[in-house]
């Protein structure tokens, strides 16, 4: 009887196992072939080889870069570089990104940049917020940009028992700032199991000096955040859920769910058209290309365009579509004035003439 409930339940545990790796498989859009969209007026950005995972552009047309992140189950082309913010200059006629130098006393070797959001204070000072992964943990850098110099310089260090695992950050006023968890567990096999179990425990962090709080949680993988241009509402991308969640701030920063944009690609970071509100995502249309790298069968990119965001019915569209001839794993798309930066994970950038 013993050896009978024994097989039982091995059984029972392996038929949920087998089910939910076929979920999880489909979730993951493991079988899913690209359409072509392709953009015409385009290069690749010369120096960004390695990955450009997040982009913010001030509305003086200057774009940060994050570059070199070194982030569990994805691939590394450049695994002895150290991560690098870079700088383009969208005005100009041929952008060209430039690294920018940090100031003294920044342990750079073990800089792992992430998420990034700027924010502007009164004086037109502009601050830098980094997400770190240094020894794969996580903290906020904040650094102070010196246009004239083309120079970071390091401020403070953020950590805080609630910022662990954090993806990705939007900045909303001095030190106070949302920041979403993609994973519950830290370590590396827990967190894969978390995905196949598909647990929903992750969320979206608020945190402030004097109060650090989670504001929202349910989700698979909270992934990439921004705001809309009013800064009323807070968009994050769901990735593993293939959404978008909208969300109103209210005045105690607590963040209540208004809707969710489903999309049927896996969306990683967001960002806002500075002349109509709409949403930009970056997407991985098959994420298992992503999870098990070929270079022979790379990764594609997806960028789309969500219009009409509060409205019952947006509309999504898609400006860009490669197969990952040109661009592997795209991880963010934004735009300033009829031109459009494309970053990826781990690979290189696009520059295109809307």
């Amino acid at each position: 009887m013993g050896k009978l409930v024994v097989l039982t339940l091995l059984g029972a545990s392996l038929a949920l196992i087998g089910e939910r790796l076929l979920a999880f498989r489909e979730r993951i859009n493991a079988t899913r072939e690209l359409e072509p969209v392709e953009l015409q007026n385009c290069y690749l950005i010369e120096g960004l080889e390695n990955g450009s995972e997040d982009i913010d552009i001030l509305p003086s047309g200057l774009a940060f870069i994050s570059n070199g992140l070194k982030y569990p189950s994805m691939p590394d082309l450049a695994p002895d570089a150290s991560g690098k913010i870079y700088l383009m200059d969208l005005n100009e006629q041929n952008p060209r990104a430039q690294a920018l130098k940090i100031s003294d006393g920044f342990d750079e070797k073990f800089f792992n940049p992430h998420g990034i959001s700027t924010f502007i204070d009164k004086d037109h000072t502009v601050y830098l917020y980094v997400v770190n992964h240094p020894h794969m943990k996580s903290t906020v850098e904040i650094f102070k940009f010196e246009e004239q110099q083309r120079s970071l310089i390091h401020l403070k260090t953020i950590k805080h028992e609630l910022l662990k695992s954090v993806n990705d950050i939007v900045v909303l006023g001095p030190e106070q700032f949302y920041a979403t968890r993609d994973h519950y567990f830290t370590n590396f096999f827990l967190a894969l199991l978390e995905m196949i179990l598909d647990l929903h425990w992750t969320h979206v962090i608020f945190y402030s000096p004097k109060e650090v709080k989670v504001v929202a949680k349910g989700f698979s993988s909270a992934n990439g955040i921004t705001a809309s241009l009013d800064h009323k509402y807070i968009y994050v991308a769901d990735v593993t859920d293939k959404n978008i969640h909208i969300l109103e701030k209210n005045d105690n920063w607590d963040l209540t769910q208004l809707k969710v944009i489903q999309l049927g690609t896996l969306v990683d970071n967001l960002t806002v058209d500075p002349d109509t509100g709409d949403i930009l995502a970056g997407c991985h249309p098959n994420a298992m290309k992503l999870l098990n790298y070929n270079p022979e069968d790379p990764p594609g990119s997806e960028v789309l365009r969500i219009q009409n965001v509060l409205s019952d019915q947006p509309r999504v569209s898609t400006i860009y579509a490669n197969n990952g001839s040109v661009l592997q794993g795209t991880s963010v798309a934004s735009v300033y004035h009829g031109k459009i930066l494309i970053g990826t994970v781990f690979h290189k950038a696009l520059y295109c003439v809307l």
